[in-house]
């Protein structure tokens, strides 16, 4: 596949763009693959391509029921750090931001990283000990935070407004090297990659049963036919729940709307990304200058895809005090994604029931942000059938050990 370039682009501006290559294949299923993974989203293809890349494992299928990326990887607000609390999450997240520096050199493809920083405020004074004490388990991890005082936020966020009336800003945990990326960029980036090294991306094939014999996977049923393979990945974010059904086993979590809207694009005004768990609500500005804002999950189960009156009342109506300026603009477009959310609100990344099925879910919130990392780690699990460092904490067995990874203040607030 021809790599691109400032000279490829210089090079088709003299052929009208031509030239031009489609960026991945769309071929029709082969009968049987060492590897298929359900979902090709973020994480689904995350996964393939680090199978490729460090295990050598190329006969792999990528299966979608709709258009890649057209998931929670489409429906997100970019949001990348690495600031929790818990040793394995840290280790985690933090492996995944250090994968996103790198990501565009290493794919090829421009996914937009914006190392801006990520500012979470402590509008509390139980706050400011939780994000304290946040900043020096970091600091044991490696991870690079600290906690700042108001001054330096509102030097950090000229608009925001310190001086609420009901929570006003008493610092905050800044980590400087969040930030950012293109969610779209990020799947089209990996689905190159991924199919130049011959994998097989399928869309538009949904995966209708699983099929097993003597405890282990032997296949999936498809709209498009059966498909056999020796190892099953199941990264379906939102429907893992249903996947985990036809594989004849139920899983930890529950499925919720996670809702976000921009605002009509104004001029430069913030340039990191700001998140406030005690009004619920969180706010950075897109390079083309839309407001991006998010906020809570819904408080029910549903699978919808669509945003409510409730979601920009409750979210707006929160950041109005901490940031005046929104009030007065106008919304550009509002939408959702499906998360699933386990009880600690960590992942589950590990062995199924059902031998050689493995899964990659129950992201929550926080799935965009972790998705080189949680690739990398469910890539190594299926390779060697047994969970590697990144990993090994964040098996289904937790819940019934009680060995929880509470990460309940960390993904207290979407993002």
């Amino acid at each position: 596949m021809r790599r691109y370039s400032a000279f490829a682009i210089a090079r088709e501006a003299f052929r009208f763009h031509t030239g031009w290559e489609r960026a991945w294949r769309s071929p029709e299923p082969k009968k049987k693959y060492d590897v298929i993974i359900v979902g090709a989203g973020g994480h689904g293809l995350a996964t393939a391509y680090y199978l490729g890349k460090n295990f050598g494992i190329t006969n792999v299928a990528i299966i979608e029921k709709g258009w890649l990326g057209g998931g929670n990887t489409g429906r997100n607000t970019t949001i990348i750090r690495s600031n929790y609390l818990q040793d394995p999450s840290a280790a985690l997240y933090e492996k995944a931001r250090s994968l996103y520096e790198t990501m565009s050199q290493d794919l090829n493809y421009n996914v937009m990283f914006s190392p801006r920083g990520v500012l979470m405020l402590a509008q509390t004074e139980s706050e400011i000990r939780g994000y304290q004490r946040t900043a020096h388990a970091n600091a044991l991890q490696g991870v690079q935070t600290e906690f700042i005082g108001p001054e330096r936020v509102k030097e950090l966020v000229p608009i925001i407004n310190i001086d609420g009336p009901r929570y006003p800003v008493l610092g905050g945990l800044w980590q400087e090297r969040g930030g950012t990326g293109r969610h779209d960029a990020v799947a089209w980036g990996y689905a190159r990659a991924c199919s130049d090294m011959g994998m097989d991306i399928i869309q538009k094939c949904e995966v209708t049963g699983v099929r097993q014999a003597g405890g282990k996977v032997t296949g999936v049923d498809t709209t498009k036919g059966p498909i056999d393979c020796d190892k099953l990945g199941l990264v379906v974010a939102g429907n893992s729940g249903e996947l985990a059904n036809m594989a004849g086993f139920r899983l930890p979590m529950e499925s919720v709307a996670l809702q976000a809207l921009v605002s009509e694009p104004i001029k430069p005004c913030m340039d990191i990304v700001v998140m406030a768990n005690t009004v619920h609500g969180y706010m950075s500005q897109s390079d083309k200058g839309e407001m991006v804002i998010g906020g809570g999950t819904d408080g029910f189960n549903n699978y919808t895809q669509r945003g409510s009156f409730h979601h920009i009342e409750e979210t707006v109506r929160a950041l109005c005090e901490t940031f005046p300026m929104v009030s007065r603009l106008k919304m550009l477009r509002q939408w959702g994604g499906i998360v699933d959310v386990t009880g600690d609100r960590s992942p589950v990344i590990g062995k199924t029931p059902l031998g050689n099925c493995f899964i990659n879910a129950g992201w929550g919130t926080g799935g965009f942000k972790a998705i080189p990392g949680g690739g990398w780690a469910t890539a190594e699990l299926i390779a060697k059938g047994e969970p590697g460092p990144l990993s090994a904490e964040f098996g289904m067995e937790r819940f019934i050990e009680g060995r929880f990874i509470d990460e309940s203040v960390a993904a207290g607030v979407a993002h």
